[in-house]
Formats: C-alpha cells, sequence, structure tokens
C-alpha cells in the first residue's frame, strides 16, 4: 500500500478495558472522487468450549454487544496555528469581540461552538506533542545526548505555546463576562472549556513526564521534567483559586475529579460526533418474502381442501383427517420457506444500515452497511488463513478443532463534498467500534488453580499456581477505493482471555502483501 493510499485509511486495534476491544478506523476521503468506499471485515476464531453458536448468541444479541461511535477526524493544528493561523477558533473569537457586544449577543451558538472546537484542536496537539514525547525517550535511551536539542526545543515550544494560548482564551472569557445580552449558558459553556484545557494540559504534560522516567536525572533532563510539572501544578492552582473540584487527591478516591473529566471532554467533544440513525435494511424484504412463503403455504391447503371437498363428504373422517394433515403441511411449509428466504436474504444483504448525518445541516455525509453471520471454515478468506498460520496450535486448529466462526462486516460510502470545512480544511471521519466479550466469558473455568509441585531435593509436596485462559483470535480484512486508490489490509491479534476479562492483547506483525510468508508474533499488549 502506497504512502497516499496510507493516508486515505487508517485503523488501530486495541484494548479499551477488561471487558471491551477497540477497533478504531480513520476515513480521509481524498476528494477526487464524489464516492469513497470502504469494507471493513472481522473475523473471530472462537474456542468450541465457550458455548457460542448461532441459538444462544444470536446476531441481534452481537449488535448489542457493539458500541459505535461516527465523529468527525479532531482538526490537525500544532500550537502555532492555533495562535495565528487565520482558521484557528481562536483567532475567530478574538476577531468575534472586536465587532461589539452586538454582535458577539447575536452569535452566542458560534461562539460557544469556536469554543469547543479550539479545546478540541489544543487536545489534539497536546496529545502528539505526548506521543512525540514517548517515541523521543525511547530513542534516546540507549544515549541520552543523542537529539536532546531536539527535545527540549519541542517541550519549551509546547509549554510556552500552550502558556499563551490559555492566558488568551481567558481574557477573552473576562471580556465576554462583562458583555451585556450574554446568557449564562454561554458563560457556563466557556467555564466548562477553559476547566477542560486546563486538565488536558495536566494529562498530557504528566504523560510526558512519566515517558521521560527512562532517562537521566540530571542536567536538562531535570529541568525539563520541572519546567513541564510547574505547568501541571500552575493548573491545578487555578483550578483550586476557582473552587473547582477537578484537583487530584493523593488521599481520596478521586470519585469526583474522575466524574468531571469525563463529563468535560464529553461536552467539549460533541461537536465533533455525527448523528447516526439507524433501521434494519432488509426487513422490508423479509416481510414481503415471508407474505409470499405463508401465500404458498396457504395456496397448497385450500388446494387439498378443495380435493378432499370433491373426493370425500364434509362429513366423513376421511375428509377432517385430510384437513388436518393439509393444515399441517402448510404449517411446515411456511416456516421451511421462511427459512430457507431468510438464509438467501442473509447471503446477499445487510442486516441493518445507518445514516450518516451533520448534526449541525443535517445534510447526509454518508451511508454506513452491517452484517453479522456465522460461517463454516472454509469460507474464510485464503489471506485470512494464511495470516493464521503463526504455529502448530493454530494450523492444527483449522479442520482438526472444532472452532466457532462470526463474521461481522460493514461497508462505509462517504460523500467528500458533503463533509464539514473545519479549520484545517475538509476534515475525515473517524469510526470507533468497541465490541464487548462479556458473552464470551459465561462459560469459562476459575481463572485460577492450584498445581501440586514436587521440591527434589526434599520431595516435599506444594502447591504452585496455575493460571486458566482462553484465545480468541482476531483478524480483519480492510479494503478501500478512493478514485484511482484501492487498498487492502488484513491484521490479525490474538486475545488472551480469563473469567475475569481480557487479560493482554498479542499482537503480530503485519504482512505488506498477503503472498507474504506467515507472520511471528511482535508483542503483547497489557
Amino acid at each position: 500500500m502506497s504512502d497516499e493510499a496510507k493516508k486515505l485509511f487508517h485503523n488501530r486495534l486495541d484494548i479499551h478495558d477488561r471487558k471491551q476491544f477497540e477497533l478504531k478506523l480513520e476515513y480521509q476521503p481524498s476528494g477526487r472522487d464524489p464516492r469513497s468506499e470502504y469494507r471493513v471485515e472481522m473475523f473471530l476464531f472462537l474456542p468450541s468450549s465457550l458455548n457460542i453458536d448461532a441459538e444462544n448468541y444470536p446476531r441481534q444479541q452481537f449488535y448489542s454487544d457493539i458500541h459505535n461511535y461516527v465523529r468527525l477526524k479532531t482538526p490537525v493544528l500544532e500550537v502555532d496555528d492555533i495562535l495565528c493561523a487565520e482558521g484557528s477558533p481562536l483567532v475567530r473569537l478574538e476577531r468575534l469581540v472586536e465587532r461589539g457586544p452586538a454582535a458577539v449577543a447575536a452569535s452566542q451558538s458560534d461562539l460557544v461552538y469556536q469554543a469547543k472546537l479550539l479545546s478540541c484542536e489544543f487536545r489534539g496537539a497536546l496529545r502528539r506533542f505526548a506521543s512525540g514525547v514517548d517515541a523521543r525517550c525511547d530513542e534516546l535511551s540507549p544515549d541520552p545526548s543523542a537529539g536532546a536539542r531536539a527535545l527540549e526545543q519541542r517541550t519549551r515550544k509546547m509549554r510556552d505555546g500552550t502558556r499563551r494560548i490559555l492566558e488568551r482564551l481567558r481574557a477573552f472569557n473576562e471580556m465576554i463576562t462583562t458583555m451585556p445580552g450574554i446568557e449564562e449558558r454561554t458563560r457556563a459553556s466557556l467555564r466548562l472549556v477553559d476547566e477542560y484545557m486546563s486538565l488536558t494540559v495536566e494529562q498530557f504534560f504528566r504523560k510526558a513526564v512519566t515517558d521521560m522516567d527512562a532517562l537521566p536525572r540530571t542536567g536538562l533532563w531535570v529541568d525539563l521534567r520541572k519546567e513541564l510539572m510547574g505547568e501541571v501544578i500552575r493548573e491545578e492552582s487555578y483550578r483550586r483559586a476557582r473552587q473547582l473540584p477537578s484537583v487530584l487527591s493523593t488521599t481520596g478516591d478521586n470519585e469526583e475529579y474522575m466524574h468531571r473529566v469525563g463529563f468535560l471532554k464529553k461536552f467539549c467533544m460533541n461537536i465533533l460526533f455525527l448523528r447516526v440513525r439507524r433501521d434494519q435494511s432488509r426487513q422490508g424484504f423479509e416481510e414481503v418474502l415471508f407474505a409470499l412463503a405463508a401465500g404458498i403455504a396457504m395456496a397448497f391447503a385450500t388446494a387439498i381442501a378443495f380435493w378432499a371437498q370433491m373426493r370425500f363428504a364434509q362429513v366423513s373422517l376421511n375428509f377432517f383427517l385430510i384437513l388436518v394433515v393439509g393444515y399441517m403441511m402448510k404449517d411446515r411449509i411456511k416456516e421451511g420457506m421462511r427459512r430457507i428466504f431468510s438464509r438467501v436474504l442473509s447471503r446477499y444483504l445487510f442486516d441493518r444500515s445507518t445514516r450518516i448525518t451533520d448534526p449541525v445541516t443535517g445534510e447526509r455525509i454518508g451511508v454506513c452497511k452491517e452484517k453479522v453471520d456465522y460461517i463454516r471454515p472454509d469460507a474464510v478468506p485464503p489471506e485470512i488463513q494464511a495470516l493464521r498460520q503463526a504455529d502448530d496450535f493454530v494450523t492444527v486448529s483449522q479442520g482438526e478443532l472444532s472452532e466457532v466462526l462470526i463474521r461481522y462486516q460493514k461497508e462505509i460510502v462517504l460523500d467528500a463534498g458533503a463533509l464539514p470545512k473545519m479549520s484545517s480544511g475538509s476534515e475525515g471521519v473517524t469510526d470507533i467500534i468497541r465490541l464487548n466479550v462479556q458473552r464470551f466469558l459465561r462459560d469459562m473455568d476459575e481463572p485460577e488453580y492450584a498445581l501440586e509441585y514436587v521440591d527434589l531435593e526434599e520431595f516435599t509436596i506444594g502447591r504452585i499456581r496455575g493460571a486458566k485462559s482462553y484465545q480468541v483470535d482476531l483478524a480483519c480484512r480492510f479494503t478501500f477505493d478512493d478514485a484511482d486508490d484501492k487498498g487492502k489490509q488484513v491484521e490479525l491479534v490474538r486475545l488472551v482471555l480469563d473469567r475475569n476479562g481480557i487479560k493482554r492483547m498479542i499482537r503480530f506483525d503485519r504482512p505488506t502483501d498477503a503472498s507474504e510468508p506467515p507472520p511471528v508474533p511482535a508483542r503483547s499488549v497489557a
């Protein structure tokens, strides 16, 4: 896949918590084609010991375990752009004030929108900074002197930039509070945005200091840690002076802090979330075909009744028995044809479709279709089978031992021209899929056993701990079609589960082409 193609589609599989794993998909239409199409296929290979099948885990329950979030990608702006760029929300807010109190009072909804957008871009810049510090520290840990200057400049530039952004936002908020005609809801929204940005500084600067743990604790590295933590303490003091409960406590359980952080994140980022409306896409076809099945069965029963009426007297045992048998056959014909039609529909139609719209304009941005089914091992694509040829266990499991295979399919079509234009231009779409594995845990054995152990010197009998776990392979195939760019990508991870949930995720090296040799385990994520 070319570098240009990689910009159009990106995916990431990770653990969200003990009961959920997350698939994050990012679609970035090029704009050269009015329709950009993406297809996601996810294959779950479940051991038969988990007691999962189509009877006790139907597709309706599978859908109830899936949580789907569709939102616009966070606009990418660095701190310098946020401070000076024409499209920066901070610059737009300040220019709005220059137009006078009447203009501000008439644009309060846009004012809150720009403030929230500012917090999203601010968070994105800090997140990229923290990720860059983490990567740079890994490079520096063998030789801290190499590249130290670049890390120092980037850290101090981020520190100064975040302080200037917060100072200008707070000066803007002070001006707003003195203006007539400003609703209390608007003032409260701006205060919450300010608090969220303050907490964002604390979150990512703390993370950066934590990532520097492997570096020396002398000279420049101590100074950088102190400067970052100085900003954290500064923001904490700012919130404490305003009597906000979002201050960490070293002795309490920080329940209010966690609640407030979660609420503020949802409040500020809700402008990026798109509106979705689902319907059962094949329900209409099912109703028509089921009615056809009922009509055919009724026609059969009526024909039998007419024949019996001509052949026997209506008040006779033979006539009675023939009508009963005809009704029995009618019922079975109807149910049999319903199953046949349902099987045919599941093969060619999606289960449900989702209309994705812009919550501001109401304009349709795209359509998403989903389908889940149980498949036979021979229906697994060859490139997915090749991915699993990683060890002898998996090799013999394919055909030797029974597995249950669930295939989840998702097809997304985006209208590039309908995507909202934000501060950094036309933005892509982020599609987050979380699957809850709680149902997979129900029939698992106890997670820990006591194994007998014999000491070889004294021949004493003791007990050691044995952990019981189950492995579920999760393979994905991603394809996209955007103008002249077409691509395919496959990936395999292994979830290690016990009765308490997900213990870890084992990643496998991703092959660049399906014809390459089988992958080998790369690393595990706790």
